[in-house]
């Protein structure tokens, strides 16, 4: 028996005995015996020989996936399912090879990179991969943000972009993200067919880097763009009030690059950066958990104790790309509130409409655009502006940049989903915490001088549309095991769905993957749902003590979990028992919260 023979054995073995998942056994196979994959052989020699199945089945039980956010997920040397030299040099090629496909030969693509550890790296093997296929390729010869590539594609005229970031994630992470024409994340039929070249690529030219960039192959930009992207964002300005306190924290990515420097050439003198946080490094050395994620109340910890030092009235950071944006807002008893993304987005899409609106320059033929799990308090805003509502997306700022290019452009007014993405303006088809940091501070800005917060501007809108109140909660299910988890509990959610939660009857259910209405409890189809197509459940429950709750159930399509949104709303018919509606609802949300945790871990018990 020859040693490839005995390995293959090996893995075969491990897998009938429960050891490797299917997908391991059928990954690693193809990458002991397909001549491209020939210089990993040896190391993975090694670890079957140690008996190291565990890690074998974490390095390869997937191809990792386009998902909402295009390919993102753990670094390693090498592995199908890991973000690694050869997996990103296949998704370069992938791109290449379908702009071939499709005819598109004189195209050019620009590609840019964050800060996170081998970004740069991966950056510059995507570029001479790209080039290597007679594509001309522009790169930001510095790290630079998601929405400035973004922009950098529509500015510059490519067919395409790419994006190394893995967004928010820890360290170990990183990805590939990649953009179409419009600078928006591709979208169907794009995405399909860049990931069929992806898995037929074979062996993988590649052309030397400094060569390259020596006869023109690989042209290097920055400052132009810069100053083009951040003189577009800072044109978009609605106030000329700028005395505001405030401190900025970039967490150790992109961000003084688009943030700061917007606040700074917008005229925000008064904005201190976090010097703790400034640095950049893929490590986040100083971010709580090492994980820079605004979402995180924890993240903003340190930055509210340098606030209340220093006086300061609102906090901002961005994640590590800078394409969303986290808030923390100081109360009038002197503590400090960490917004949600929908409390921010609604703070935004009210901003606008509203100076908009005094300005004359909205109709009713403008638009404002959230995905399905986007708070409905926007929607409620721009209605009481006479501006329309496109709310019915799928999760994923792509949709909210594809429903732009769908409809006319310059009737764009906002865009927002709840994780912290917001954009304005059709200069870019991604989310921008620039452009979010612009308006949030403008709005802060001009609440102080009346003697407000943006929080009693929130009360405001709760009195006049009724009291908003979200949730969330994820269960993360990793590797071939994890993905097993996840199907599990979205069958049970199809199947045989709980009836009620927290003593509240769940009546209906919206089923975007089978296209149908059901009532509850019967289960029973009675009306056709159209699109959008999608792995998503939303659960409605009837109104009980004038709170009504609704659910949204869906695998995440960056990370290893599956996600459950929360949704409550309140009517407020007297202003002054806002506090005790609040309180009620959300002593509802958390009840309903608990009660699905317990129906969870009785599915997969």
């Amino acid at each position: 028996m020859s040693a490839d023979t005995d390995l293959l054995s090996r893995i075969a073995s491990a897998s009938q005995r429960g050891s490797l998942s299917t997908g391991a056994h059928e990954n690693l196979t193809r990458w002991l015996t397909e001549p491209q994959y020939a210089e990993y052989v040896e190391p993975i020699r090694k670890m079957i020989c140690g008996g190291e199945w565990e890690t074998l089945d974490r390095l390869f039980w997937e191809v990792i996936p386009f998902g909402t956010g295009g390919r993102r997920g753990l670094m390693a040397e090498f592995g199908s399912a890991t973000i690694n030299p050869r997996t990103i040099a296949e998704s370069a090629y992938g791109i290449a090879a379908y702009l071939t496909s499709q005819s598109i030969t004189d195209a050019k693509v620009v590609i840019a990179h964050d800060t996170r550890n081998r970004s740069e790296e991966y950056a510059r093997l995507t570029a001479t991969t790209i080039a290597a296929q007679g594509y001309q390729v522009f790169l930001f010869e510095q790290y630079r943000s998601t929405p400035e590539l973004s922009f950098a594609v529509r500015s510059l005229g490519c067919a395409a972009g790419v994006m190394i970031t893995a967004s928010h994630n820890p360290p170990s992470d990183n990805g590939f993200k990649a953009y179409w024409s419009t600078g928006g994340q591709v979208l169907p039929p794009h995405d399909k067919g860049i990931i069929d070249c992806v898995y037929q690529a074979g062996e993988i030219p590649t052309i030397d880097f400094n060569q390259a960039v020596s006869d023109g192959l690989i042209v290097l930009i920055g400052q132009d763009i810069d100053d083009q992207y951040l003189g577009t964002v800072v044109a978009m300005s609605l106030s000329d009030v700028r005395d505001l306190p405030g401190l900025y924290s970039p967490l150790h990515g992109v961000g003084e690059t688009v943030c700061y420097e917007v606040l700074q050439r917008a005229g925000f003198k008064g904005i201190e950066i976090y010097e703790p946080h400034r640095q950049p490094s893929g490590d986040f050395p100083n971010v709580v958990d090492h994980f820079p994620n605004p979402e995180r109340t924890v993240v903003f910890e340190p930055l509210i104790a340098h606030a209340k030092e220093h006086g300061q009235d609102v906090i901002l950071a961005s994640d590590p790309d800078a394409d969303r944006l986290g808030v923390c807002v100081k109360g009038t008893d002197g503590e400090f509130v960490h917004l949600t993304g929908n409390q921010i987005g609604s703070l935004i899409a009210d901003y606008i409409l509203r100076k908009r609106a005094e300005q004359g320059n909205l109709t009713s033929d403008h638009y404002i655009v959230e995905t399905l799990v986007t708070t409905p308090l926007i929607g409620e805003i721009a209605k009481s502006h006479s501006t329309r509502v496109i709310d019915d997306l799928l999760v994923g700022f792509k949709y909210i940049g594809q429903t732009i290019d769908a409809e006319r452009p310059d009737l764009f007014v906002f865009g927002a989903e709840e994780s912290l993405g917001y954009l304005a303006g059709d200069y870019a088809r991604d989310k921008d915490a620039g452009i979010a940091a612009l308006y949030i501070a403008e709005c802060a800005a001009e609440f102080r001088q009346q003697g407000k917060t943006l929080l009693d501007r929130l009360d405001e809108l709760y009195a006049e549309h009724g009291y908003f109140l979200e949730g969330q909660m994820s269960k993360v299910c990793e590797g071939a095991e994890g993905s097993r988890q996840i199907a599990q509990i979205m069958t049970a959610f199809r199947e045989q769905p709980p009836v009620e939660l927290a003593g509240l009857p769940l009546q209906s259910v919206r089923d975007f993957g089978t296209h149908e209405v059901r009532t509850l409890p019967e289960n029973k189809r009675v009306a056709d749902l159209p699109q959008p197509q999608g792995n998503l459940l939303f659960f409605e429950t009837a109104s009980t003590n004038g709170v009504t709750v609704r659910i949204a159930v869906r695998p995440s399509g960056t990370e290893p979990k599956i996600k459950f949104y929360l949704f409550a709303r309140s009517d407020v018919t007297i202003a002054d028992q806002l506090d005790r509606i609040k309180k009620q609802t959300g002593d509802t949300i958390q009840r309903v919260q608990s009660s699905l945790s317990v129906w969870i871990d009785i599915v997969l018990a």
